[in-house]
């Protein structure tokens, strides 16, 4: 079973980069081989790290979330369009200061020089360009280019392509279909290999994603909110009203009584992704009346209001 990185550092998987760091550096004090004598602790320390890893750049954690650990493979042979990763760096430890972790002082006596010594060596090791099968590359690589797509809310939910046109140096304008994953969310990035500037190793382009906003629905992590309109009779006395979804009309039951605001949750209708679980729609349901109303209409509302006297404000305080 592959493992979850987020499962391994122990964090959500909207943990903030700080909140990722922190939990990194708890986990590699803890389980560090020269900190922990089990010797369980080194194969615990190796999953720690590798998660930190990919959740630690921004490139790789996009890919990470978008094809889960099989985007290490497409570094080798993936399709164009697919991600890599920038370089083939390695983990960065430059701007953690593993003294903090024992004090001062390495585990069993002595200084924790050596300890940070033995990071420097791999931050410095893992750095440079490198070809597919891990040896460095040589020549001059192309500078990545970064750019924005607005997209339909309904392509981002089902997933779809889009088009860009792109002018190269020299005038020359070329049109790229982008696939784009059912599931995507506002400001992941997309990178496309080789479509960047143009040099003996041509660079990648960052293709940052916008959604437009519905005019219905709204997105809430893997859960969809839409509003969907009802009478006052079919609130009042029960109802059955079809609402839209991205996966098919969906046949609702109004309770009776229902007041404005109640939200009804469908299983299973809301963001689906592969390879993760599938998300909800919340029906919310808004009371809408004529906008003018009769002499007739009026009196039926007034007797109404007679016969079922009610407080609905008297909980609501400062």
């Amino acid at each position: 079973m592959e493992e979850d990185y987020y499962k391994v550092l122990g964090v959500e998987r909207s943990a903030t980069p700080a909140a990722i760091k922190k939990a990194y550096r708890e986990l590699a004090a803890k389980f560090h081989p020269d900190a922990n004598p089990d010797k369980r602790a080194k194969q615990r320390f190796q999953q720690i790290q590798k998660a930190y890893d990919v959740l630690s750049d921004a490139d790789k954690r996009a890919a990470y979330d978008q094809f889960g650990p099989a985007f290490e493979q497409m570094e080798a042979g993936g399709p164009q369009g697919a991600w890599r990763t920038t370089g083939g760096h390695g983990p960065e430890f430059g701007d953690i200061d593993f003294n903090q972790f024992f004090g001062g002082q390495a585990p069993g006596g002595g200084t924790a020089g050596g300890f940070d010594e033995i990071f420097r060596h791999f931050a410095q090791g893992s750095q440079g360009p490198r070809n597919a099968r891990g040896g460095r590359k040589g020549g001059h690589r192309g500078g990545d280019v970064t750019h924005e797509v607005e997209i339909p809310f309904q392509t981002a939910v089902q997933g779809g392509e889009v088009r860009l046109n792109l002018r190269r140096p020299g005038g020359k304008a070329e049109t790229i279909e982008v696939k784009i994953p059912a599931g995507i969310e506002e400001g992941k990035a997309i990178r496309l290999r080789g479509q960047g500037e143009t040099a003996p190793m041509p660079g990648d382009l960052l293709l940052t994603i916008r959604i437009a906003p519905h005019p219905h629905f709204t997105r809430r992590g893997a859960d969809l909110l839409v509003r969907i309109p009802v009478t006052l009779g079919e609130a009042a006395l029960g109802a059955k009203v079809d609402v839209p979804s991205p996966w098919g009309t969906i046949a609702v039951k109004v309770p009776a009584g229902t007041s404005s605001g109640r939200r009804l949750r469908i299983k299973g209708h809301g963001i689906r992704r592969e390879g993760k679980p599938e998300g909800d729609l919340y029906v919310e349901l808004m009371i809408v009346l004529p906008a003018a109303l009769d002499d007739t209409s009026i009196e039926l509302v007034r007797k109404f209001a007679e016969h079922n006297a009610q407080s609905p404000r008297g909980e609501v305080s400062w």
